[in-house]
């Protein structure tokens, strides 16, 4: 049984010592508070956990689902975005999947408790550098999911990830309860922007006295909102707040009138200098540790990333233990572990609150406009909240942003209702595969796609569907030969890298060379190599028909696709 230590007992630390545990691992776990001591302790974050986050706690087996399923955590189904102006643009857009917020307090101390229950080594220790060394020398794997004191430093910034060198927002947190009666869109997010002032965003949860609103107050630093130096209680922490409603957000003021603080820890202020670090860090005894969630990605709470972030950085990290079997955890293991979550989430969801934290750009003023009258629209800029992978390319770049304002302005006019359309369509499970081929240039080319099928058997046809806003449209279209690498189940990480914009998707993935120098990706269940015979003009999409000349397969566990998510196969229980 191999032992891991994991520093830290929050959001990332947690979930992955009770992941490790269910697995049969020997895992201790430990923190400088106990369970009690975190319960009854300061709120420690305004986190508000989006679908593809509580999906992955699922994955970890730490969803809390005594409180969803009793419903005394009210889902948050849609984001009602304000931008304040002499013309304020205000809309509202639904989320794909409910949104769900529960104290940190309460899922912490929960988990530390479920963690001893099931036989889970904790020990309650503030650990130090020294300490670090000797948890290093017994333990065949050291995680610190802590930035706090001196292990923080252990990992060096890393500045090529790390644009800002000092906080750009200051923060205010307070859990409330509100006896207004005039409260509109209770199971939404409302965030409000004012440029040049900062930002003001609340919504409904549970925390450890019972329902509440939790108010974040995002102040730009030096500007009108930071006003919070002076403040002496929690008291005058929440009368400061309504203060800074009142002059800056007015059309929220009636929603917290007779506004009350839930408990006495229910107040939280700070600044926080948004900041990546190495993964790996090393000991003056040479040994290494392993750094996880806040330790090595801080992100500003802006976007409410936080807790989303460390909840997939701990599911990565598990995935990756896991295969990993009985080889070593070493440099070379810790290095590609982060760089799968930093590819495949991580640098999405930091970029774009970094974006977040600059002021708009024209073409994003020009989003959020038009969002006002095109749903379709407002529901993809809001989509960036749980998934912000699907905010690349057009949120970044004005040429992107065009086109993709006007696709979505054509779903509005759609038949069907486009998000329903797709939901239907999503009910027929399907494999993944990434198709393969190499640009003119000698450029490896890739993209995910499900839309595959078999066509004839003689001869040998296939077909498979890319959109004609796909970017590498043209680069398949001058190609003679693709490939279509079907996943196994064990390849996610590598359908989600290509199924996102980025400068080079097969960074991390090994290939060999096939027809006419097409990759092919090592570890796909199955290969076929094709020539394109045909393509066919289909509405939105092309569609792709390709003889095939060479095809291997070694079988295995393919990954599923279905209802918009990830699956296993599992033998019917029938059969």
């Amino acid at each position: 049984m191999r032992k891991i230590a994991i520093v830290g007992a929050g959001e990332s630390g947690a979930q992955l010592a009770l992941g490790l545990q269910r697995d049969g691992y020997a895992v201790t776990l430990l923190s400088d508070r106990s369970a009690a001591q975190i319960r009854t302790g300061k709120v420690m974050s305004s986190q508000c956990m989006f679908s593809t986050a509580l999906d992955a706690e699922a994955h970890l087996g730490t969803a809390l689902t005594e409180f969803y399923d009793s419903g005394s955590v009210p889902d948050i189904n849609s984001i009602r975005l304000r931008v304040e102006a002499e013309e304020p643009i205000e809309w509202q857009a639904p989320l794909d999947g409910p949104a769900r917020s529960i104290d940190q307090r309460i899922k912490s101390a929960l988990w530390i408790e479920t963690f001893v229950a099931g036989g889970g080594d904790f020990r309650i220790e503030k650990v130090t550098p020294r300490m670090l060394e000797e948890l290093a020398r017994d333990y065949e794997l050291v995680i610190v999911s802590t930035g706090k004191g001196e292990i923080g430093q252990i990992f060096p910034r890393d500045k090529a990830k790390s644009p800002f060198d000092r906080p750009q927002r200051v923060l205010a947190l307070n859990y409330v309860t509100s006896s207004s009666s005039t409260e509109p869109e209770g199971d939404a997010i409302r965030m409000s922007m004012a440029p040049g002032v900062g930002e003001f965003f609340t919504f409904p949860g549970l925390t450890v006295s019972g329902p509440c609103r939790m108010m974040v107050f995002e102040g730009m630093v030096g500007g009108p909102m930071d006003r919070w130096t002076d403040v002496g209680s929690p008291e005058e922490q929440l009368e400061r707040s309504l203060e800074i409603l009142r002059d800056h957000f007015p059309h929220e003021t009636e929603n917290f009138v007779g506004a009350e603080l839930t408990d006495s820890g229910a107040t939280l202020l700070g600044r926080i200098t948004p900041t990546v670090r190495s993964a790996v860090g090393e000991l003056d005894n040479g040994k290494l540790v392993f750094g996880l969630g806040d330790a090595v990605v801080l992100n500003d709470p802006l976007t409410g990333q936080g807790s989303n972030n460390a909840t997939l950085a701990a599911k990565y990290y598990l995935d990756s233990i896991v295969r990993r079997g009985q080889q070593p955890f070493d440099r070379a293991w810790m290095e590609r572990t982060f760089d799968e979550f930093w590819r495949g989430w991580g640098q999405w969801a930091v970029e774009w609150t970094n974006d977040l934290l600059k002021p708009r750009r024209d073409h994003q003023q020009t989003l959020l406009r038009e969002a006002a009258g095109h749903p379709a629209l407002a529901a993809s800029i809001v989509g960036g909240f749980d998934d912000p992978r699907t905010s690349y390319p057009w949120w970044f770049d004005p040429t992107a942003a065009a086109d993709f304002m006007q696709a979505r302005k054509e779903d509005d006019t759609a038949v069907f209702d486009i998000r329903d359309f797709r939901g239907a369509l999503g009910q027929f499970a399907t494999g993944v595969t990434v198709v393969t081929t190499v640009a003119a240039d000698g450029r490896k080319v890739g993209m995910t796609a499900n839309s595959f099928t078999s066509v004839s058997m003689e001869p040998p046809l296939v077909l498979w569907c890319p959109s004609k806003r796909a970017p590498s449209l043209g680069d398949f279209e001058d190609a003679t030969h693709f490939a279509i690498n079907i996943l196994a189940s064990d390849q996610h990480v590598l359908s989600r890298q290509f199924a996102t914009p980025a400068s080079d998707k097969f960074a991390g993935a090994e290939t060999t060379e096939g027809i006419a120098g097409v990759p092919l990706l090592d570890g796909a269940v199955a290969t076929f190599q094709c020539r394109t015979v045909s393509r066919h003009d289909a509405g939105d999409h092309v569609i792709y028909v390709g003889e095939v000349e060479s095809y291997n397969y070694d079988g295995g566990a393919p990954l599923v696709f279905h209802a918009g998510k990830y699956h296993a196969t599992a033998s019917h229980p029938d059969f």
